[in-house]
């Protein structure tokens, strides 16, 4: 593993899967492997899981790791070739990833879309610019239209509770106060349709399907309640309109996952990349159920997903 920046960086995402889990019993036994080397952690955004359970997996590994928030920690970057830098942005993308290269081994970058232009958004103008200039490999902790990160310890977790072979796996759009991006559900989307061990329903209002090309070949079933009939896992999570980029529309409330919709479902998991909104994206009566809520062990994987994927690319550097 040269990158991991989307699911094209995984030679076999099964044996990722099982690597994780196998790593998780021992998570200090490959710790010569980050011996004298250092982690950087660029942040464009807020983050809780993702800061701090990839610094725990650096640390768990023996890296050092260095955290820079741009935007209060450095200078504004500047990404357009010929720009003109006469306004506010200090510093060219050009000269700071070679910069950054010269003091990271590996580099992670954590960035959000501006919902404003999708063209714009899916070039994936930050982490293609760092792959571009920078000389170490590059991380994504999140970017504008993925996070697999996320979704690889989505799987993992599947993994670990599933009681049938193949679960069924329901992705269901949530309601939310503000417009969110499309990068968790685009991952989920990819990770689970690329594992050969779940079967993969994607539910939500209409207008709110998701980029088609991700969307190829999954089942989408507008009618919430049908798409939970002997669900195993649900996993909760809104996105803004991919059609209409960036809007939101009148917010259906209708669509919060409660204890009367998950009763419709095989004893079925709830799963919520977290941070999430209790009575509107999810009601109590689910998120307080310590048998249906798994989110807390879903967090716990960040840290797995983070660690393999750092130690593959430290084995191969």
């Amino acid at each position: 593993m040269k990158h991991y920046t989307s699911i094209q960086d995984i030679k076999n995402l099964d044996e990722l899967v099982q690597e994780a889990i196998e790593l998780k019993k021992a998570p200090f036994e490959h710790k010569h492997l980050g011996e004298n080397k250092t982690l950087g952690m660029i942040f464009y955004n807020p983050s809780l899981r993702t800061r701090l359970s990839t610094q725990r997996a650096g640390f768990n590994l023996g890296m050092n790791v260095i955290v820079m928030n741009i935007g209060s920690d450095g200078w504004a970057l500047e990404f357009e070739d010929g720009a003109v830098m006469n306004e506010g942005k200090a510093e060219h993308i050009k000269e700071a990833a070679e910069v950054i290269s010269q003091y990271c081994d590996i580099i992670a970058i954590r960035t959000f879309p501006e919902l404003k232009d999708r063209e714009l958004d899916y070039s994936e103008p930050v982490i293609s610019a760092f792959k571009k200039y920078a000389t170490k490999p590059i991380v994504s902790m999140e970017s504008a239209t993925g996070h697999p990160l996320q979704a690889l310890a989505d799987l993992i977790t599947i993994e670990e509770h599933k009681i049938v072979a193949k679960p069924k796996v329901v992705l269901t759009w949530a309601p939310h106060p503000r417009t969110l991006p499309q990068a968790v559900p685009n991952s989920f989307v990819e990770y689970m349709k690329n594992s050969n061990k779940v079967d993969l329903v994607v539910t939500c209002p209409e207008g709110y399907e998701l980029n088609p090309e991700v969307m190829e070949g999954v089942t989408v079933e507008h009618n919430q309640q049908k798409a939970f009939e002997g669900a195993d896992f649900i996993y909760a999570k809104n996105w803004s309109s991919y059609e209409n980029y960036g809007q939101a529309g009148d917010v259906d409330y209708s669509w919060i996952v409660d204890e009367a919709k998950m009763k419709n479902t095989n004893n079925g998991k709830f799963m919520h990349c977290l941070p999430v909104r209790r009575n509107v994206v999810v009601a109590d009566d689910v998120m307080d159920n310590k048998e249906r809520n798994i989110t807390i062990a879903e967090a716990n994987n960040r840290t797995y997903s983070a660690q393999v994927v750092l130690k593959n690319i430290l084995e191969n550097s």
